[in-house]
């Protein structure tokens, strides 16, 4: 029943074969990779105004130069990363370029900061998504917390069915948003133009002042609506999904993800300068422009609808990078490697699946609230795009090749961009939650470096260098092993495990642990009718404790011909049907079990043998 629900939710398992077959065209590309940095633009230009507003009404009207400042750095991030795709199609990650180019501390702190900000993209998007819905149908607003887990749990879903699939479903909603984005712009412009829309500009000294407007206020301003640019480097982390030219296709889409990001944002920041939009608690500022410009009607519902679709799929981005991020870290020995496995529908679906549950515990931490969370965002992104310019400029001075002074000096000028804005951003966010990302980098990195040498500490210990075979034979026991048997009962489960000890060993012993003087008597005249000829151990108990005084005769056992290696434990154990069933029953099979297996021995001691005889229980 479990394995018909999954092939009905997730569909049929696809072979390795058709791995090539699951690539994506430019235009579903477009949604799957796009769909965050597009996403943006529906709460870039009100966390600009949400910021300047402090100074007054008057304030607002720095909204456009900023904007302008944006669009200008939003031109240099996609024209470094464009570089990035066509030097590194196979995927030339933040992490990838770093730790190729820069080492492997730069690596990991790039990995890191992606990581953390993979999973505040899908907090951020699904909330302000929520924040769109709810602003349309304000009865909604309680169920914020809900409907943003609820809409993750969804994407999730959507992704495990696998790439090709995601980018199908999320393609139609991704077009309608910016086909409706720039109707928006557009029919605003017009109607700005023959005056058909008063303008209502900020006239400077109206409204309450809180702050006065300064330098600093403004860069902060300029660090809330850096926002606009996370996802911009999702199109480089997977350049191997695109259909072949790979490279070629992946920049085309870069390109295009570009322009349209910096006209749909510059025209929306324009409209709310011009129609004098401010923000407000219950209503979006794109919400706001969409009642001016179409009335509240069909098309702005659609508006609404689309908007709330976007940022709810801009998670989706974050879906498609964050596994690949892990799956390459795993293999690299940074990650728990079950990250690296994919699934049976060619999805990394542990990598899925951590994402959503971090996203949601994110979600219900900050009451799915965007403005608590936007001040945590962009950190991590800005320092991954510095670290990963950086390495760009290093690879074209190692490989160089045709016209590699001037790809050099477009990733440098993008590290150098977004390496000031990572000053201005970390600098002016930080007493207001940045803080946060800073210190869990060093946290991220500090558990990489720990599981990467965890492993490389296994690998050293089952390693066979230095090991020759004389010695591998020189370690086997001497004559048949000793095997011990404990039993608490004589049933069906405990023959099965007496049958199998006998076949491994004709110095087979079995113990008891007298707890109950009546029970242990029952035992022992049971033992006499159906298995006299092997021994049974009893052991007293005076503390009513089982396993002590079975380690203590295990010791004992052990002690007798050390030649012949420690006793194999043979543990018979009776496995119920039903799940559920597991918790009637006392589990010391499986406490002794983790008890001796995971005592800790010393380097060079031999480990003990344990093994399990299940007798399946029947409905």
């Amino acid at each position: 029943m479990s394995t018909a629900l999954r092939r009905l939710l997730l569909g049929r398992p696809l072979a390795t074969a058709a791995e090539v077959h699951e690539r994506l065209t430019k235009v579903k590309a477009l949604a799957v990779f796009s769909s965050d940095a597009l996403s943006s633009v529906a709460y870039a230009t009100e966390e600009i105004l949400l910021v300047l507003v402090l100074a007054g009404s008057g304030a607002l009207s720095w909204g456009v130069p900023v904007g302008i400042a944006i669009g200008l750095l939003t031109a240099t991030v996609a024209s470094s990363y464009y570089q990035t795709v066509h030097g590194y199609p196979a995927g030339g990650g933040a992490y990838t370029v770093a730790h190729e180019n820069l080492g492997v501390r730069p690596g990991l702190v790039a990995a890191s900061a992606l990581i953390i900000d993979y999973v505040l993209t899908v907090a951020v998007s699904t909330c302000a998504g929520v924040a769109a819905i709810t602003s349309a149908f304000g009865h909604l607003l309680p169920y914020r917390i809900e409907l943003a887990i609820l809409a993750i749990l969804i994407i999730a879903w959507g992704n495990l069915r696998g790439v090709r699939e995601s980018g199908t479903v999320f393609a139609v909603p991704t077009y309608c948003f910016i086909v409706l984005a720039l109707a928006l712009i557009g029919v605003g412009l017009v109607r700005t133009l023959t005056g058909s829309i008063a303008a209502s500009l900020p006239v400077p000294g109206q409204g309450p002042a809180m702050q006065p407007l300064t330098v600093f206020l403004i860069l902060r301003a300029f660090a809330s609506g850096c926002a606009a640019l996370t996802g911009i480097e999702a199109i480089s982390n997977a350049v191997p999904a695109f259909h072949k030219p790979e490279a070629d296709n992946a920049g085309k889409t870069l390109i295009a993800m570009a322009a349209l990001l910096m006209s749909m944002f510059l025209g929306i920041t324009w409209l709310a300068h011009h129609l004098g939009i401010e923000p407000v608690g219950h209503e979006t500022v794109v919400s706001q422009i969409g009642r001016r410009v179409f009335g509240y009607g069909p098309v702005y519902l659609a508006l609404q609808a689309a908007t709330a679709l976007i940022l709810v799929l801009a998670a989706n981005t974050s879906f498609a990078g964050f596994p690949r991020l892990t799956s390459v870290l795993a293999r690299d020995g940074y990650l728990p490697r079950q990250l690296a496995n994919l699934g049976d529908r060619l999805v990394f679906k542990n990598g899925i699946l951590v994402l959503a549950v971090l996203a949601a515990l994110l979600v219900w931490r900050f009451e799915a609230d965007t403005h608590k969370l936007i001040p945590l965002y962009a950190v991590g992104v800005f320092l991954a795009f510095t670290l990963s310019q950086t390495g760009m400029v290093r690879y074209w001075r190692r490989h160089r090749g045709s016209r590699w002074q001037l790809k050099a000096s477009i990733n440098g000028l993008g590290a150098v961009a977004t390496g000031i804005v990572l000053v201005i951003i970390a600098s002016t966010k930080f007493i207001h939650g940045a803080w946060i990302v800073v210190g869990l980098i060093p946290v991220f990195v500090h558990a990489l470096y720990t599981i990467r040498s965890h492993y490389q500490t296994v690998a050293e210990q089952l390693s066979l260098d230095g090991i020759s075979p004389e010695e591998y034979a020189g370690h086997a026991w001497v004559g048949s092993p000793k095997v011990v048997v404990p039993v608490s009962d004589v049933h069906q489960g405990t023959l099965a495990a007496l049958r199998f000890a006998r076949s491994l060993s004709d110095d087979a012993t079995a113990v008891t642990v007298a707890v109950d003087p009546q029970a242990t008597e029952a035992i022992q005249a049971k033992w006499k009718r159906w298995v006299p000829d092997v021994p049974l151990v009893v052991v007293e108990s005076p503390y009513r404790s089982i396993m002590e005084p079975l380690v203590d005769y295990l010791h004992q056992v052990d002690a007798r011909e050390p030649e012949r290696g420690l006793a194999v434990v043979v543990l018979p154990e009776f496995v119920p049907a039903g799940w559920w069933q597991h918790l009637l029953h006392n589990q010391t099979a499986l406490m002794l079990k983790t008890l001796l297996v995971y005592k800790r021995r010393q380097r060079g001691e031999q480990s003990r043998v344990v093994i399990n005889v299940p007798f399946h229980l029947q409905r």
